[in-house]
């Protein structure tokens, strides 16, 4: 029997703000344990929320990115459960009334463009850490740190409409990708910004009626949720193929050992027991608002995409890996401003850019060349300053010393030579030096005029304009015919 794969993602992002979601501590990522606290956070008797407004203003933008309707009217809920890393026994969170629904993404898929359903976008407070690390605590003891309650979240919850882990990672890196562009989300799943949490079920291909459920946790990376999926899926075939019945239950993954570990059994909103949150009202959301939030977006990754495409005359593959962070999107830009030639920009942006971040293990936003600098580095070469070769040696240095480009051509003499009265008699030099090479050439074998060109080259430093050396060449070649 052939089965048919059923993936949703249950996507939690924390925003940005400066302070909590009810109450003025910070949200910033690190600190000390328990160092950003306050008794709303910490659930002191006698003490009452009270709503960021930022929150709310960064919860439309991202539903109106994603295609949502927003509520006029959304209420906060008490989800109650008893975990150590939650002091006040529950947690305030969006359940029947959140504040936006009815959303979607279009991804790309290998049999083209797909549409996936977005059931909701809600508002809700983090819980805290349980920490195990023995740099703490003694062995066998856990201690909890609260720096996390309260920071604000976003939870995005997808229909059920992914058929692959393929699918399922397409859509949560655009989901990724557009958090970033809005600037509401870093977007970072190492540090636990950006959590997913995937509900996975098979049945038999054809079949309508959903399978048993499991929802896997703890995948903090791209290609671990990838993996994480695929080892659920076979798990659940094998099940399914051996008689073996599948429970529907929660699972943790364990990176290291690629395996999922049940948890608990799965819950249901019934076991959280929500009810309106007494202390807080309802939030009303006029057509005002909505407006202006709309009118504040930015140009959105798809759109951007779609952009260097038409404006630059970019590839589309060159688009696409140019507009996937908007920190390396508008270096690009600026690189383009300064240089006036797109297609040199992406070049040197997705190559030698690209490839000194990698081995740095950086970002766009620490590499040590503006892009103003790039732009005019990019020019001198289109405008026969310098060579290609000679121009990302000097990238090269800007990169270890912090100067720039046009401050290295000046101190070492870089520029290129084009002065064809000074090349001619490099040029007929190195004829006089090679006769062998100049007798090949002339017996028809083309490729020896690299060599020639190499030479001369070579005896200039590098400094020679390769394009005025062939020609020179072929000139000074043709007389000796």
């Amino acid at each position: 029997m052939e089965y048919e794969v059923v993936i949703g993602l249950e996507i939690h992002s924390q925003l940005q703000t400066q302070s909590k979601i009810f109450s003025y501590s910070s949200a910033a990522f690190g600190g000390d344990p328990n160092s950003k606290v306050d008794p709303v956070c910490l659930g002191l008797p006698g003490v009452l929320p009270v709503l960021n407004k930022q929150v709310v203003n960064y919860a439309m933008r991202m539903g109106l990115a994603t295609n949502c309707k927003i509520a006029p009217l959304s209420i906060f809920a008490r989800k109650n459960y008893f975990y150590p890393d939650s002091p006040k026994g529950y947690q305030i969170s969006q359940f029947e009334e959140p504040i936006c629904e009815h959303g979607y993404l279009d991804i790309e898929t290998e049999n083209g463009k797909k549409r996936i359903g977005i059931t909701r976008i809600h508002l809700e407070e983090d819980a805290g850490k349980s920490v195990h690390s023995e740099t703490f605590v003694a062995a066998n003891e856990t201690l909890i740190d609260v720096n996390r309650c309260g920071t604000p979240l976003i939870e995005i919850v997808s229909e059920p409409d992914m058929r692959s882990p393929q699918e399922a990672y397409a859509f949560l890196t655009q989901i990724r990708q557009i958090v970033q562009y809005l600037e509401i989300c870093d977007g970072n799943m190492e540090e636990g910004s950006l959590r997913c949490d995937a509900n996975i079920s098979i049945r038999p291909k054809g079949q309508t009626e959903l399978g048993v459920k499991t929802e896997l946790k703890n995948m903090n990376s791209f290609r671990g949720v990838e993996k994480a999926l695929e080892y659920e899926i076979s798990r659940q075939i094998t099940c399914a193929k051996n008689g073996e019945q599948i429970l529907q239950q929660t699972l943790l993954w364990d990176a290291d050992k690629n395996v999922a570990i049940p948890m608990r059994s799965k819950e249901f909103s019934h076991d959280y027991r929500y009810f309106p949150d007494p202390d807080l009202t309802p939030v009303m959301i006029s057509d005002d608002w909505i407006k202006k939030i709309e009118n504040s977006l930015p140009e959105l990754p798809k759109a951007r995409q779609n952009r260097f495409v038409e404006s630059y005359k970019l590839p589309p593959y060159d688009a696409e890996v140019l507009t996937d962070q908007k920190p390396l999107a508008d270096y690009f830009e600026k690189v383009v401003k300064t240089s006036g030639d797109a297609k040199q920009a992406s070049n040197w942006v997705m190559g030698e850019v690209m490839r000194y971040l990698k081995e740095g293990d950086s970002d766009i936003n620490n590499f040590k060349v503006s892009p103003e600098n790039l732009g005019l580095l990019i020019k001198s070469v289109s405008e026969g300053a310098v060579n290609a070769k000679t121009a990302k040696v000097v990238l090269s240095e800007a990169v270890e010393t912090g100067k720039s480009p046009e401050a290295i051509i000046t101190e070492k003499n870089l520029v290129q030579i084009s002065d064809t009265s000074e090349l001619s008699e490099q040029v007929k030099k190195v004829l006089a030096d090679n006769p062998n090479e100049v007798e090949k050439f002339l017996g028809g074998k083309e490729q020896v005029i690299g060599f020639l060109v190499g030479q001369v080259m070579r005896a200039t430093r590098g400094q020679a304009n390769p394009k005025v050396v062939n020609d020179i060449l072929r000139e000074e070649l043709v007389k000796l015919k």
